[in-house]
């Protein structure tokens, strides 16, 4: 029985479900790479069985069901079935009809991902290829480092995980300090991963986005709750610098998928709930007397969001909160945004001189977005032969294909 759409079922089914059934594999069997496989061996079966008996009702739950088996075969396989037995779920068991619902599991994950014995940039890592569903390529890409050596990273990572036996779950109190902040940062890359995809033809992956604010809300939820800790206001400063990126995605691209910039895009269909939402946990967050780079960056967001037209939104207002994170947290890419900002205040000639001098800075020569910005800013200052060029750098760079799009059309103009 063949069924015309089997394989955009199962590349959509396993998009959707793949980060729940992950969580769940690892949080109940403790084993990174045996949940990994399982979750692939699901997946051809997928292809087998569904070509001939027809796609279930509830892809998810035959997912999920069919990845536990693939565990026990794989665990039978390695006579490992005997020792791990009280874990293993019925083996008679039915393939579930029902939605699996799993709401704290990939949290727990992340903060299992975030644990201080592994360095930083692991934490992050693994967990952008865990939940976030980005490959290993890409999270290589974004550390600018080779694709072997970011393998090499994450199998060192998963094995320090089961060898040193680290629980999969939210940490006790007294740790959960700790690694607060790099679950901060995973969780607002897991967003940033869907606002702009890494690769391919979509600009958004607008089921990263929202897995990325669910998880916010949970954290901000699981906070609250503690005593020792109480509300956090970084966290909610996260949530609500989301929330307001996130309100504008119906404006940020055409019916064609094509890009549209901030300052071309129809304000009217930005999500005014959501903006207010952000809003309003920015404002509960400022009381908290709690100074962040998150709060900072949802204060830059709320300018944008209140703003009626890219005109009348106070630049020179941005540039400023953009100073002031370059106080807490300084980064190339914070003083490229200050550029931009104090460019529309002041003009591109402003900018510019931001700019220029930072073109031998070893991480934003080799991002895309730093030779697109000098290239707007050429443009914008009538100096067309440095914005052509700052353009063909950015072309080569950019891996999205609608950025790309976008930014070959803005060369063609030039032409």
């Amino acid at each position: 029985m063949n069924h015309p759409n089997l394989h955009a079922t199962i590349e959509a089914t396993f998009q959707r479900e793949s980060r729940k059934v992950i969580a769940h594999l690892i949080t109940t069997y403790a084993d990174i790479e045996l949940a990994e496989d399982a979750l692939q061996d699901a997946l051809v079966e997928a292809l087998d069985h569904w070509s001939r008996s027809g796609i279930p009702t509830n892809t998810g739950g035959w997912i999920m069901t069919t990845a536990k088996r693939k565990v026990i075969d794989r665990l039978r396989r390695h006579r490992a079935l005997q020792k791990r037995l009280p874990m293993l779920v019925d083996e008679d068991d039915e393939i579930d009809d029902e939605p699996v619902e799993i709401p704290d599991e990939r949290l727990r994950l992340i903060f299992t991902c975030c644990h201080p014995a592994l360095s930083q940039e692991a934490q992050i890592a693994l967990t952008l290829q865990l939940l976030g569903g980005i490959s290993t390529e890409a999270v290589a890409k974004a550390f600018l480092i080779p694709l072997t050596t970011m393998e090499q990273r994450l199998v060192r990572a998963k094995r320090k995980i089961r060898d040193a036996g680290i629980p999969y779950q939210v940490p006790p109190l007294h740790q959960l300090q700790e690694r607060l902040e790099a679950v901060l940062a995973v969780i607002y890359l897991i967003f940033n991963a869907g606002y702009t995809s890494p690769k391919g033809d979509k600009l958004i992956q607008t089921d990263l986005c929202d897995e990325a604010i669910r998880l916010g809300r949970v954290l901000c939820d699981l906070l609250s709750h503690q005593s020792a800790i109480g509300e956090h206001a970084e966290s909610l400063g996260l949530l609500a610098l989301m929330l307001l990126h996130h309100a504008r995605r119906d404006a940020r691209t055409d019916d064609d998928g094509e890009i549209i910039v901030l300052e071309d895009q129809n304000r009217a269909l930005w999500d005014k709930p959501m903006i207010d939402e952000g809003i309003t946990l920015l404002d509960h967050a400022i009381t908290l007397n709690q100074r962040g780079t998150y709060q900072i960056q949802a204060a830059i967001a709320s300018l944008h969001a209140q703003a009626s037209s890219a005109q009348a939104t106070d630049w020179m207002q941005i540039s400023l909160l953009y100073g002031a994170l370059m106080g807490l947290a300084p980064s190339p890419i914070v003083e490229l945004n200050r550029a931009v900002a104090l460019a529309m205040a002041r003009g591109a000639e402003c900018g510019l001189e931001i700019l220029e001098p930072l073109a031998t800075d070893k991480t934003l020569s080799q991002y895309y977005l730093y030779h697109a910005t000098c290239a707007d800013l050429y443009r914008r200052g009538n100096m067309p032969e440095k914005a052509k060029r700052a353009y063909e750098q950015a072309i080569a760079l950019c891996d999205n294909d609608r950025e790309r799009s976008y930014l070959m059309k803005r060369l063609m103009h030039l032409i």
